[in-house]
C-alpha cells in the first residue's frame, strides 16, 4: 500500500483502512502499509505532541479489528507510539489474522542528516532507537523486519535472512531527493545479496506541511526483478510471491552460506 499520510491520525487510519479493505477485496492475503502510517508531523515536537503510548493510541486498535474483519495478515509499516516524555518509537507492527500482535519491531537506525537540497532531519532528537532485529513466522515463511533508513545498513538484513527470513519488509518514507537516487537501487540490491523478496510500502507525494516523499513502492523477487511498482499517488500494487523462488535463487548465488569472520583493516 501506498499512502500520503498527514497530521491528522483519524483521517490517516480512515484513509489507510479504505485500502487495506481494497487490497483484500483484490485477493490480498498480507497486505503492508509504509512508514509513519498513522501521523506525517511537520517536525519531531509535532510528533510527540500527538502521539500516545500502545496501550492508548487509537490506531493501533483500529487496524487490529480490521485484521480479524478481512482474515488477513496486516504489517503496519510504522506507528508513532509515545514511550516517554521526550520520546516515540517508530514501531512496526505484524497483526495476524485474528487481530493479534504477532510481532513488534523498533526502527534500530535514525534518520540524521543534512542533504544538499538543505533539508535537514534529526530523528533521534525525538525517537528511542531499538536495539533488537525482528523476524516472525508467517503461513508461508519467515518474515523479517525493518523501518526506512535501516535500508542503508545491509548488515541488517544478512541476520535476518541467516535467520531464515524468505521475505524482507521494509515500509518507508524516503525523501524524494534519496528517493531518485537510491530507492530503487538499494532495494534491489538487498533482495539479490539476500536471495529475499523485499516488500516496500512507501509514502508518497507532497505533504500537507509541505514534506515530499519518493513513493514508488515496490516488491522485488530474490533474483532482484522488480514484480510491483506504484507511482507517487496512494493507492494499492500487488504481486504473487512464491517462497520457492528464495530457495532457487540461494541455490543458484549460495552467498548466505559462504560468510566468513575476517580481521579489521
Amino acid at each position: 500500500m501506498q499512502l500520503r499520510s498527514s497530521d491528522d491520525p483519524a483521517e490517516n487510519i480512515r484513509v489507510a483502512s479504505d485500502l487495506i479493505r481494497e487490497a483484500r477485496a483484490r485477493g490480498a492475503d498480507f497486505i503492508a502499509t509504509p512508514e509513519n502510517t498513522n501521523l506525517m508531523a511537520p517536525d519531531g515536537g509535532a510528533k510527540l505532541e500527538q502521539s500516545r503510548p500502545e496501550d492508548s493510541d487509537i490506531a493501533l486498535p483500529a487496524f487490529r479489528a480490521l485484521a480479524q474483519e478481512l482474515g488477513a495478515w496486516l504489517l503496519i509499516g510504522s506507528l508513532a507510539i509515545k514511550v516517554n516524555d521526550a520520546q516515540t518509537a517508530n514501531r512496526s507492527f505484524l497483526l495476524g489474522p485474528r487481530g493479534t500482535i504477532v510481532a513488534r519491531y523498533d526502527k534500530i537506525h535514525l534518520f540524521d542528516v543534512d542533504l544538499p537540497s538543505g533539508e535537514q532531519y534529526r530523528e533521534s532528537r525525538t525517537v528511542a532507537g531499538g536495539m533488537t532485529a525482528v523476524t516472525a513466522d508467517l503461513p508461508w515463511g519467515r518474515l523479517g523486519l525493518s523501518v526506512c533508513y535501516d535500508l542503508r545498513f545491509p548488515q541488517l538484513y544478512r541476520a535476518l535472512a541467516r535467520d531464515g527470513a524468505f521475505a524482507l519488509a521494509i515500509p518507508s518514507a524516503f525523501t524524494e531527493t534519496t528517493g531518485k537516487a537510491h530507492w530503487h537501487v538499494l532495494l534491489r540490491a538487498r533482495a539479490i545479496e539476500n536471495g529475499a523478496f523485499v516488500i516496500a510500502p512507501a509514502q508518497g507525494g507532497v505533504h500537507a506541511h509541505g514534506r515530499r516523499t519518493y513513493g514508488h513502492s515496490l516488491m522485488v523477487s530474490p533474483w532482484g526483478e522488480i514484480l510491483a511498482e506504484a507511482g507517487t499517488e496512494p493507492g494499492v500494487i500487488l504481486a504473487e510471491i512464491d517462497p520457492a523462488e528464495c530457495v532457487a535463487a540461494r541455490g543458484r548465488i549460495p552467498s548466505l552460506g559462504h560468510d566468513r569472520a575476517f580481521a579489521g583493516p
